[in-house]
């Protein structure tokens, strides 16, 4: 009986440590001990610090659901590369995906004068539509003219930048006034909770963006696990060759797993947009949402639902770390712990490695004791 109790035990602490979520909780904390010694050295207080992130956050209903807000179109960018990732392809194209989707739902929820039932969706479908396009052509260079995608997408990303502070200064969508900045888009095409009294508890900010979120997640998931589009794609991102012996066009995979991925960018964008912004404003910089979304990808081990999670985590952070000046403590902060965090994850492999031989080692020790 105790031995197999024993194996159990066993067992269960193998799938642990084979498993992602183990590493990326040990970087989690990781992360915040190496921000609290650089904060410590600053000679501000982490224990000060910390109580405002969290605080920032949790302190007040409202405060949660910024956080969500902020949360949302990082799932969304976030979920496109893990897609990517899951396909073998590495989107790093996705910011500009995400202001191509940005700009046609501005462009959309601008001009068109129709329900919210019906602008709502269609400014989605806009975004979606926009962004699985600018990918598809980068899909297009690749699949043809084998052209790396890597270098492609960092070209599109600039060129959708400047194409967006172009569309910004057009007379017909430029906002009356000296603002650098588009007209904001008609009510009808707000994603905002409007209930007076859900806006009482929520605040003001409160959107129906996370719901977005979270059901494009649960889609992806789905697609990845439960159909046979979902097989090939993840057939063809194991190895490319071994899915073309096996009957399966790679080439027209890759094109539809980076339209996919697009899609989802360009669906941040516009969740930011119709939840948030309101308006494009003429950049000075890049937004970083798509590079954020590598970020979530990576937290969430490249699972649909893990990026939910976290989304939601990066999401606090962004806007506790709004808080942080409060204390006089640098929120630029905020980005030393995610880039560390992301730092740990990417060599966890060589954590994984050291762990299992070890465990490995001690079985082999109880099975030969146990003989």
């Amino acid at each position: 009986m105790s031995n197999t109790k024993d194996k159990s035990t066993n067992s269960f602490g193998t799938k642990v440590l084979q498993g992602n979520l183990l590493y990326t909780l040990i970087s989690i904390a990781v992360g915040f001990i190496v921000g609290a010694i650089l904060l410590q050295v600053a000679g501000i207080s982490a224990g000060a610090a910390y109580g405002k992130l969290i605080t920032g956050v949790f302190g007040k209903p409202k405060f949660i659901v910024w956080s969500i807000v902020y949360a949302s179109p990082i799932i969304l960018t976030g979920l496109s590369v893990a897609f990517s990732f899951q396909t073998g392809v590495f989107n790093i194209g996705a910011e500009g995906q995400y202001v191509v989707g940005t700009l046609a739902a501005c462009v959309v929820g601008v001009f068109l004068k129709v329900p919210a039932i019906i602008h709502i969706p269609l400014c989605l479908i806009a975004a979606a539509l926009a962004g699985g396009l600018w990918s598809m052509i980068v899909a297009v260079l690749k699949v043809k003219r084998g052209i790396n995608e890597v270098l492609s997408f960092i070209m599109f990303n600039w060129i959708a930048y400047y194409l967006s502070n172009y569309a910004v200064n057009i007379p017909a969508l430029h906002t009356d006034g000296n603002s650098e900045a588009t007209k904001d888009i008609m009510d009808t095409a707000k994603m905002m909770i409007t209930n007076e009294s859900l806006q009482e508890v929520m605040g003001s900010g409160a959107s129906y963006n996370i719901l977005v979120a979270i059901l494009a997640a649960v889609v992806i998931a789905f697609i990845l696990n439960r159909t046979t589009l979902g097989y090939k794609l993840k057939a063809v991102g194991f190895n490319r060759h071994a899915a073309e012996y096996g009957g399966i066009n790679s080439n027209r995979e890759i094109l539809t797993a980076m339209s996919i991925s697009g899609a989802l960018a360009g669906m941040g964008g516009a969740c930011q947009l119709m939840g948030m912004g309101m308006r494009i404003s003429q950049f000075s910089a890049q937004e970083s949402f798509g590079f954020q979304g590598i970020t979530v990808a990576l937290i969430g081990s490249t699972n649909p639902i893990g990026c939910i999670f976290a989304g939601l985590f990066y999401g606090a952070m962004k806007y506790g770390g709004t808080k942080l000046s409060l204390v006089n403590a640098p929120s630029e902060i905020v980005n030393i712990i995610m880039g560390t965090i992301i730092f740990f994850i990417a060599i966890s492999h060589v954590f994984k490695r050291l762990l299992l031989s070890r465990a490995g080692k001690k079985e082999a020790k109880g099975e030969g004791g146990t003989k």
